[in-house]
């Protein structure tokens, strides 16, 4: 019996590596889990910024979905960049057809450079058409007011968001906090919002400027443990700790917003 974990990451080709598709596949790759992809945009970039976007057209998206899905058993799938309301309406149409496992969607809005990379009419696309079906969403502090209009500061504020979002109809949230404007912190918060329970995932908050693709990796690492099997709290804890050693063993490449250490989790967990 092939006892082999399949995830695919549904998302934008960042062609220096850090974030995206790439990105994406590394952290498959370190968590022993073989990765697919279906691309929905090539962008120009590296850490200094995104210079061009050129979206895939819809029909060589569902393409590639239904090239995986003819051949492959896909046991969990992330969805990150997307882009715009079209591409969003072809991924939860290709949904609706093919089976590829729980959904972890990370709402990609912007890059780290502030690049705008969804559109603004593209947002009630996303809470119509693919939160209701996530397992779990992973939005960052300006991904998860944009799709709320609630302004996290707190817990308290960060569960008025997530209820907003359970209320949607996806099963789990991860409220990120690195975003947060508390610079007297020395702690970076996440949480982790299921129908019945709150969980905050705390870790130092790191003076570095090298934290290119962080929501993709932790994002993917969530994927991959689900695809094994793992609960959702289990999974979450893992990608916590994943991104954690990332950030904090800097490759120190890139003259920007260089990228994270996906081998670090694998080289530095105790």
């Amino acid at each position: 019996m092939n006892n082999i974990s399949i995830a695919l990451t549904i998302a934008g080709s960042d062609n220096s590596g850090g974030a995206g598709c790439q990105a994406d596949l590394k952290t498959f790759q370190m968590q022993h889990v073989f990765g697919m992809t279906a691309i929905t945009a090539i962008t120009v970039q590296n850490s200094l910024g995104v210079y061009d976007i050129h979206p895939v057209p819809l029909h060589i998206i569902e393409g590639q979905l239904k090239a995986i899905a003819d051949d492959y058993h896909v046991n969990a799938f992330k969805i990150g960049m997307l882009g715009n309301s079209e591409i969003i309406q072809c991924i939860a149409n290709s949904l609706q057809k093919y089976q590829f496992g729980k959904m972890v969607l990370d709402p990609v809005m912007y890059a780290k450079g502030g690049a705008a990379l969804l559109e603004p009419d593209a947002v009630e696309a996303l809470r119509t058409l693919l939160v209701p079906n996530a397992e779990v969403i992973t939005p960052n502090l300006p991904e998860a007011e944009a799709l709320t209009e609630v302004k996290i500061v707190d817990d308290r504020t960060a569960c008025l968001a997530a209820e907003k979002l359970l209320n949607m109809g996806v099963k789990n949230v991860l409220i990120k906090g690195g975003h947060s404007q508390n610079s007297q912190s020395d702690v970076c918060r996440d949480w982790l919002f299921t129908q019945n329970d709150m969980l905050r995932l705390d870790s130092p908050r790191f003076n570095t400027r090298h934290t290119h693709g962080t929501g993709c990796t932790f994002s993917a690492c969530i994927a991959a443990e689900l695809a094994k099997g793992e609960s959702v709290k289990s999974a979450v804890q893992t990608a916590k700790d994943f991104i954690t050693a990332a950030i904090s063993h800097s490759l120190n490449i890139g003259h920007g917003h260089g990228p994270t250490n996906h081998w670090a989790y694998s080289q530095w967990k105790k």
